[in-house]
């Protein structure tokens, strides 16, 4: 088992990274059909919450069960179900609102109005802003590489916003749009940056559990009235009901498992080169579907957006240099 952990460890971030790419084509399709951007955040948000605290609730007694039947000396000592002091029960509220509420609602919302393609390029500019908030809260230094890194990848941001600004329709991209999915990447390499010692110290079901508890007593209180009252939900079709289940499902649940799933076996240049994936599928989907339209600006864009991240990633952290001047 221990020597198939790099397999799976790359499968699942393969998977996670696949999920989410579709994701964005069937969620904007379902956010064109029925629901809008609000809504889904409320779904993505709450279902969430329910799967990952009933999934906590079966493995607690799961456990209980394993401890009752094995013997001691068979039993694991790392519980999956864990006990979070109050300190980090509310540690947990500021992770939810970075990590969740201002990254889902704007990246969400954000696709509702731009094309999925320019919503998923975004996406990958987040270790960039990770690196930006590192060197700034984490004095984490700045080199030659990852400065050149920054600005590839913040020309091809630049060059999206400006084709969405002159674009006549969402299919090749909205301004807003992609402002909104900027700031989704800002939030989520914030909450790395504020919280990374947080969601270290327990497990994926744990973690995900009162991030999305907190989520959804901070999202539902004020969008239930436009989720009940403003939807038409018996115009509704099936198709979107199933586009926004996969959305909460797969592009949620199952995506947030399987990446910390491979996050714990895969250096973490290892696990962003995955994020290319995701405009990979998400293009090729909506190509096909006729959601979205690839233009040569944007082709443009990836490259620089693609080969900033890869610099980025490829540079030596504070400990490397460290390790590096230690050696004699």
């Amino acid at each position: 088992m221990k020597n198939n952990r790099p397999l799976i460890a790359h499968l699942s971030m393969f998977g996670a990274c696949a999920f989410w790419g579709l994701m964005a084509p069937l969620g904007k399709d379902a956010m064109t059909h029925g629901i809008d951007g609000i809504t889904m955040v409320s779904f993505r948000v709450l279902g969430g919450c329910l799967l990952f605290w009933l999934t906590s609730f079966f493995l607690k007694r799961w456990e209980r069960h394993k401890t009752l039947t094995s013997p001691p000396s068979t039993i694991n000592h790392q519980p999956l179900t864990e006990h979070v002091p109050t300190k980090d029960k509310l540690l947990f509220v500021g992770a939810g609102f970075f990590g969740l509420v201002t990254n889902q609602c704007l990246y969400t919302i954000g696709l509702s109005i731009t094309s999925p393609i320019n919503a998923s390029i975004v996406t990958t500019s987040m270790p960039i802003f990770a690196m930006i908030l590192a060197a700034i809260i984490l004095r984490e230094p700045i080199t030659g590489k990852k400065a050149i890194g920054v600005l590839m990848g913040c020309s091809g941001a630049l060059i999206l916003i400006l084709t969405s600004a002159s674009a006549v329709s969402d299919k090749v991209g909205d301004i807003r749009g992609d402002l909104l999915c900027l700031g989704a990447q800002f939030s989520f390499a914030l909450y790395l940056s504020l919280f990374n010692k947080l969601i270290r110290r327990y497990n994926v079901f744990t973690t995900n559990k009162w991030m999305f508890l907190w989520a959804s007593l901070m999202v539902i209180p004020f969008s239930a009235h436009h989720v009940i009252c403003d939807i038409d939900w018996p115009q509704v079709p099936i198709k979107t009901w199933l586009e926004a289940g996969y959305v909460v499902f797969f592009g949620t649940y199952v995506g947030y498992i399987l990446t910390m799933i491979g996050q714990k076996t895969l250096r973490p240049t290892v696990v962003s080169v995955y994020n290319y994936v995701q405009p990979l599928v998400s293009v090729t989907v909506s190509l096909l579907t006729g959601i979205g339209v690839f233009t040569w600006p944007q082709g443009i864009a990836v490259i620089l957006v693609f080969s900033g991240v890869w610099l980025v990633t490829k540079s030596k952290s504070r400990r490397d240099m460290e390790k590096k001047a230690e050696i004699p």
